[in-house]
């Protein structure tokens, strides 16, 4: 896969992969307007609705209705140096849930992709090249 990363004006940045553009920006004490979620919050999204995708796919699966069903992401920062340390992921059930089902939903949560790169990480290759843009 290829992303082309592009500078739209001020202080955003945007993907752009296949159909689609995920739009960034800063917080205005970043600089930036706040006209759309910072990068790094686009990362930890990804995670939450990566877990939140194999969730989904357990419930129907199963014919589970996700009616009053929902993750909820808790980051802990670590204080000096302001990363992230631990990451929470809740899943909220009603109390009609079959708990039967309750451990497979964290497996099934286990399952996200994300998470999966983020204890393996991939290795990074920066490097510049001079190109010839044509409008």
């Amino acid at each position: 896969m290829e992303m082309i990363i592009d500078f739209p004006g001020g202080a955003r940045v945007d993907a752009h992969f296949g159909p689609y553009t995920v739009r960034t920006d800063q917080p205005p004490a970043g600089g930036g307007e706040g006209s759309a979620p910072s990068p790094f919050a686009v990362f930890l999204a990804s995670l939450g609705a990566c877990a939140g995708v194999y969730v989904l796919g357990f419930c129907r699966q199963r014919g589970l209705t996700v009616d009053g069903v929902r993750l909820v992401q808790r980051m802990h920062s670590d204080p000096v140096s302001g990363m992230v340390k631990k990451i929470d992921l809740e899943i909220q059930v009603p109390p009609t849930f079959p708990e039967k089902y309750l451990p497979s939903l964290v497996r099934a949560a286990e399952l996200c992709t994300v998470k999966k790169h983020m204890e393996n990480p991939p290795q990074f290759e920066i490097y510049t090249r001079a190109v010839e843009y044509s409008a």
